[in-house]
């Protein structure tokens, strides 16, 4: 049963904010400038994303996929979590999701996310993350070993997923709110920075703790860990790897907000870990 709830909270979108106050900011919200919405054709849906593309520089460069949560929109997670301001060396991509159905809240699947295990929704999204890499790849000198993935809640939960389906292309994953199933099948250790809400109303910490006690087995990291580094709310701990694959958890006092220093503290940790050369 625990693991039942679980997996349906991380298919929720929330934010510390009235359902009016919302709802506006969900449909107003526009992307930072610089961002162009992009158009792909996968397993015969359209499907969209806002993909910036950074301005003067040379030579190879990174790629962050950046998901948004449970009913929420690409333009307003790429407008309010300023990954824009703090990283202005990679591409960034903001993909929107599908309508999908959460078993609480959207039993009817009438606002978008993303899947949630691996085959399902006929791996979808996994599809729509390799089309959209690939023709980065044609159009711009990708650096294989910098390409990332974060998000929010659900987008946060389809980063872990991305770890199982495509552990050889992700070098890093940033989760804020979001966790690891626990049925999760993992080939290879990675680096992972989570951000947690001792508060979280809908991913409880204790499972989120949970989260990070497997990610510590998957990845030989010490059981203790040390002060990492501090931004806005958080309070971040690294726990140094066997495997070359650390986990930093960012703990905030809050609920299930996209949380302040996020950003700030993701951008840091993917700039310290790219996948090791061959």
């Amino acid at each position: 049963m625990h693991q039942i709830v679980l997996i349906a909270f991380f298919l929720f979108y929330a934010v510390a904010m009235p359902a009016q106050d919302r709802l506006r900011d969900l449909f107003t919200a526009k992307a930072p400038e610089g961002f162009v919405e992009r158009e792909w054709t996968v397993d015969g849906v359209k499907r969209t994303a806002l993909v910036r593309i950074p301005a003067g520089v040379s030579g190879q460069v990174a790629v962050v996929f950046c998901w948004h949560g449970h009913g929420g929109r690409a333009a307003q997670a790429a407008g309010r979590w300023g990954y824009d301001k703090a990283d202005t060396t990679s591409i960034l991509v903001f993909p929107q999701g599908l309508p999908t159905a959460s078993p609480l809240v959207d039993k009817a699947g009438r606002l978008p996310g993303w899947q949630t295990t691996v085959g399902g929704e006929g791996d979808r999204d996994i599809h729509l993350f390799d089309a959209i890499l690939a023709d980065l790849k044609k159009e711009h000198p990708v650096d294989a070993r910098r390409v990332f993935s974060m998000g929010h809640s659900n987008g946060a939960a389809f980063s872990y997923l991305l770890w199982q389906a495509r552990p050889e292309v992700i070098a890093a994953i940033g989760s804020v709110a979001g966790g690891l199933r626990a049925d999760a099948k993992i080939a290879s250790p990675m680096p992972v920075i989570h951000v947690a809400g001792q508060n979280d109303p809908l991913v409880k910490f204790a499972w989120q703790e949970a989260t990070f006690a497997a990610v510590r087995r998957f990845n030989g990291c010490a059981e203790e860990g040390k002060p990492w580094a501090k931004d806005g709310v958080l309070d971040a701990t690294i726990y140094a790897s066997s495997k070359g694959a650390p986990l930093v958890a960012a703990i905030h006092g809050g609920g299930h907000e996209y949380a302040k220093g996020s950003t700030e503290l993701i951008v840091r940790f993917f700039k310290e870990n790219p996948k090791p050369a061959k």
